[in-house]
């Protein structure tokens, strides 16, 4: 398990929409704010990157996006997101998303076995669909206090 301890910053500003977990439904939750921000993409173009970005918050917030290549025009409907941590924990997650859950468990085992604690927001950041679930890589970002 290879996991990265990033002592630079890593930032994204991310555009899409936010949400509430209802129960902590994490999946329902981004899959609606994901599903809102694709058809909305359809409607109000915005170049990115493609891949889905899913920002984890205190007390139940969630935010489902996509990474835009140039800035946002005043007046489009999507909500935008800066996220900036001085420091974090990298860990690529290779497999289908529904193990997911299981690798992040792990991680956050290993950093508490260092010592290590983490806080929000947590950040995974989706590559391309393949057929192949088991060569899916999905990209977990903790920030570390």
């Amino acid at each position: 398990m290879q996991i990265d301890i990033i002592d630079k910053p890593f930032s994204v500003v991310v555009c899409g929409y936010a949400g509430t977990a209802i129960n902590r439904n994490w999946g329902k939750t981004g899959f609606m704010l994901m599903d809102k921000m694709w058809q909305q993409l359809k409607l109000t173009p915005v170049k990115n990157k493609g891949k889905n970005i899913w920002v984890y918050g205190e007390n139940n917030a969630m935010f489902a996006g996509v990474e835009p290549i140039e800035p946002i025009a005043q007046g489009t409907p999507f909500e935008i997101k800066q996220i900036e941590l001085p420091k974090y924990v990298y860990y690529k997650h290779i497999g289908p998303y529904s193990k997911i859950t299981e690798s992040g468990t792990a991680v956050q085992a290993w950093l508490h076995s260092k010592g290590l604690q983490t806080c929000w927001p947590y950040i995974e950041i989706y590559g391309h669909w393949l057929n192949d679930e088991t060569k899916l890589e999905t990209e977990l970002i903790w920030c570390l206090l």
